[in-house]
């Protein structure tokens, strides 16, 4: 019964792509202060990448402030509707298939898991002003005809609080924008997500910690995903969908693949290897499973030239070592 319900995953991931064999090889592509050149986009061709995320941003001032500001003559340019519909075009022209993935920033850097409202009242305005928020980028979604639209990204208690305002948002979202939905869940928050089923794509963001190593080897990092692993598989055959990394990536600095979700360890040096280490190891673990559609690397900016390098602990892969991991092994996809 395993194996059939294996093949059943495969046979639905593979028309849920529409794309033959092909998984997705994606990049995160960060929002700049201008519009894209051709030539910027190529850069993401050279890694063989057939995907990108495109990501424009709504700002909350405070944790528990219902009112996303977002789309506004202060955004940067990529942060804004014009600039995705711009950046979108050119991936378009390009041959990159999109996923349009917009996403909430609360003011210094707060993590989005913990949005909360403090009464009835402010949770309803918080839902009205995530409708006008994500029903704005559901329409450009359909005008530009992206082949894959994230509802949300790491918004756990949001989720949480408000079960049946999500139920209804999707339905909402479905009535604008007829392609494939997904909803980005942080890692420790994809098993309790309530509405895996009413999606196309499980969407996970894949920071799971996998080994404590200041320099972790791919076997150790490897050994470090099993149990993780088997989790997503298992909800990926209840649910009877595909697994998307909707971001993966590691930092190039020590222990990268302890706690990858930090962003703020500064005065860490940089660590190439780990960070090549612990790619490659993502990279050959899932990207060859049947029930797995592929993912997209965190992050990748649009000034590739001034980009990484020889002194960045972030993490971009670019002009790293990294980078040709992820290009020799995109090719090879």
């Amino acid at each position: 019964m395993k194996k059939l319900g294996l093949f059943l995953l495969c046979l639905f991931q593979l028309s849920c792509l529409g794309q033959g064999l092909h998984k997705i090889k994606g990049v995160s592509f960060v929002a700049s202060r201008e519009e894209v050149s051709q030539e910027q986009v190529e850069e993401i061709l050279n890694i063989h990448s057939n995907y990108a995320a495109i990501m424009p941003f709504g700002f909350i001032r405070e944790v528990n402030s219902p009112d996303i500001i977002f789309d506004t003559e202060r955004q940067w340019f990529g942060e804004t509707k014009k600039g995705a519909k711009q950046y979108i075009q050119m991936l378009h022209k390009n041959g990159v298939q999109v996923m349009l993935k917009p996403q909430i920033w609360i003011w210094r850097g707060t993590f989005t898991g913990t949005l909360t409202m403090d009464s009835e009242a402010e949770w309803q305005t918080l839902e009205s002003s995530y409708d006008r928020f994500i029903l704005n980028y559901a329409q450009l979604a359909q005008e530009t005809q992206v082949d894959l639209f994230c509802i949300g990204t790491e918004l756990e208690q949001f989720v949480k609080n408000r079960p049946d305002y999500w139920k209804k948002l999707i339905a909402k979202i479905r009535a604008i924008y007829k392609g494939k939905l997904t909803y980005a869940a942080n890692w420790d928050e994809f098993t309790r997500t309530t509405f895996w089923e009413d999606l196309d794509f499980i969407g996970i963001d894949a920071y799971f910690p996998l080994c404590e190593d200041k320099t972790p080897t791919v076997a150790q990092c490897r050994e470090g995903w099993q149990p993780h692993k088997e989790k997503i598989m298992q909800l990926s055959l209840s649910k009877k969908k595909p697994i998307v990394f909707t971001e993966f990536g590691y930092r190039s600095s020590d222990q990268t693949a302890w706690k990858p979700w930090l962003a703020d360890r500064h005065e860490n040096p940089a660590n190439f290897k780990a960070q090549e280490n612990a790619t490659k190891a993502i990279l050959l673990e899932f990207w060859n499973e049947d029930w797995f559609a592929g993912g997209f690397v965190w992050k990748w900016f649009v000034d590739h030239e001034q980009s990484g390098g020889d002194a960045d602990n972030q993490f971009t892969p670019q002009n790293k070592p990294a980078q040709k991991v992820i290009s020799e092994f995109y090719k090879s996809m």
